[in-house]
Order: C-alpha cells, then structure tokens, then sequence
C-alpha cells in the first residue's frame, strides 16, 4: 500500500543551534542514516520530538541534554514561526517510525556556557544519536546536512543571521 505524504500529519518537534564562544555551531554524526541514502551527509545540529502537552522551549532543553549531555546554556533567541520539512517520498512510511511525512520545527538558538567536558553523547538511559561532534559554520552545516533538510536549516539560519559567524 502507498502512503500518500499529504495524508500523514507532521511530527512536533525542537531544535537547538548551540553556539560556542565563537559562534560556531554544534553538530553531531548520527549514528544511522536517516533512510535518505546519502550516508556521508550524517551531520545534523540537535533536534527531536516534543511530547504530547510538552512545552516546546522545555523539550529543547529536554533533546539537547538527550543527545548531548549539555545543560550548561543560555536560549539566545527563539524562531518565529514554525519550519517544516518534508520527507523525501521514499523514506515515507518508514522514517520517523512511517507515522510523519516530515517535520514541523520550533527552533531555538543557544549559547554553550559550559566546559567542553561537558559533552556527553551516551547517557545512561539513553540511545545514542551521535557518535562524534564538532563545531562548524552555517556553511559547513548546510553542506554537511542530508538533502531533504537542507531548506529547514536554510531557513534556520536566515532566523538567527545575527546571531552566526558569517
């Protein structure tokens, strides 16, 4: 049976752009592809899923220290609108567990306060989502990023331009 996208509803979800004291941006190797078959494009800045009555501004908070251990941070900004994305057609039905045809984003900027040591990609209790991470520009974040995600962050970084190294 097909699934038809414009049939699925879009997955809530948070978005963090962690910036250090340079205004580098946090990013992190999944430990997966994401069904996209572009398995060298596996870097992506934190984000998941906001639970059923959950605050998106705390499930921000919630996913950072999730997937990276951080708790050591500032919100710096807050996106004005929601960013969607959508899956690419093959991947729907099967990624995001075939519930979503895509995601609906409320993106946060914040700045990293802590101590690099602080970065902890396999917390207890927790799958890891990354296996390594790095800083890096806006443009190495939009080249780094699978295909189908590549406006969503466009379009995150046009919300926080001032916030970013050039």
């Amino acid at each position: 049976m097909l699934i038809q996208p414009s049939t699925l509803p879009y997955r809530l979800c948070a978005g963090i752009v962690l910036l250090n004291a340079e205004r580098r941006i946090w990013i992190g190797h999944r430990t997966k592809d994401f069904a996209s078959g572009e398995a060298n494009r596996r870097w992506q800045m934190p984000q998941g899923g906001i639970d059923k009555g959950e605050d998106p501004r705390a499930a921000a908070l919630r996913e950072l220290h999730e997937e990276t251990g951080v708790t050591s941070v500032s919100i710096l900004a807050e996106a004005r609108a929601w960013i969607y994305y959508d899956l690419p057609p093959e991947s729907v039905g099967r990624a995001l567990k075939g519930k979503y045809r895509g995601q609906q984003q409320k993106w946060y900027a914040m700045q990293f306060t802590g101590d690099e040591s602080e970065m902890n990609l396999k917390l207890d209790g927790h799958k890891p989502e990354f296996d390594s991470w790095r800083w890096a520009t806006p443009a190495e974040v939009v080249d780094e990023i699978v295909g189908f995600k590549r406006a969503a962050y466009e379009a995150v970084f046009a919300e926080f331009a001032d916030l970013l190294v050039p």
